[in-house]
C-alpha cells in the first residue's frame, strides 16, 4: 500500500488500523476548544509526523492519520478530509480553507483489476506557504510547489509549479505571482 502498489483495502491488518484512527477521529471531532491539552494529545496520536503547532478545526477526517506529515503551522478549517493510504507532505505555513480534499487512493482504470476490489495510491507533497481555496480536491500523486494559491472549488489533477495563482477543472495555472514577500 505504501509503495503504491496494488492492495485490497478490506484486508484484516489495515482495515483494523483505520478502526483505530476511526476512534481518535471521534475524539478529535468531539473534543473541546477550552480542553487544547487533550485536543493536543489527540493530535499527537492521531497525526505522530505533524509538527506540534498544527491546527485543525474539527470536524476533520483521514484514514490512517500517521502518513500525514506537516511542518510548522499548517492549517486545517472545518471539514478537510486526507485519505492517507501513503504519504501526504505539507510544508509549513500551509493553509487549507473549509472542505478542502487530500485524496492519495485510486482505483486501476482497468476494468476487471478495478472490479476485483483492489487499490493503490500515489503520495501527495504540498510546498510551504500554499494556501488552498475551500472545496478544492487535491488528487492522488500532486505535487504543489512553494507559495502557490490553489483558488476555491479547484480539482487539482497534475502538478502545480510554484509562486503560481491556479484555479479550475482542471485546475490550470491562471498566472504568475512572482516573488510577493
Amino acid at each position: 500500500m505504501l509503495a503504491g502498489e496494488l492492495y485490497n483495502p478490506l484486508d484484516k491488518e489495515i482495515t483494523n488500523e483505520r478502526e483505530k484512527t476511526r476512534l481518535l477521529i471521534k475524539a478529535l471531532n468531539e473534543s473541546r476548544e477550552d480542553e487544547p491539552e487533550e485536543r493536543r494529545k489527540i493530535l499527537k496520536d492521531l497525526i505522530p509526523l505533524a509538527d506540534e503547532s498544527l491546527w485543525l478545526q474539527p470536524p476533520f477526517y483521514c484514514d490512517y492519520g500517521y502518513n500525514i506529515k506537516t511542518g510548522e503551522k499548517v492549517f486545517f478549517n472545518f471539514n478537510c478530509v486526507v485519505l492517507d493510504v501513503t504519504s501526504v507532505t505539507i510544508g509549513s505555513r500551509t493553509l487549507f480553507g473549509p472542505n478542502v480534499q487530500l485524496y492519495t487512493a485510486t482505483h486501476p482504470m482497468d476494468p476487471v483489476d478495478r472490479a476485483s476490489g483492489v487499490e493503490y495510491a500515489k503520495p501527495i507533497t504540498i510546498g510551504e506557504d500554499v494556501w488552498v481555496g475551500g472545496s478544492a480536491v487535491i488528487c492522488p500523486g500532486v505535487t504543489i510547489g512553494d507559495r502557490t494559491v490553489i483558488g476555491a472549488g479547484s480539482v487539482v489533477t497534475k502538478d502545480i509549479p510554484a509562486d503560481v495563482f491556479a484555479a479550475g477543472n482542471p485546475c490550470r495555472v491562471v498566472r504568475s505571482l512572482g516573488n510577493q514577500q
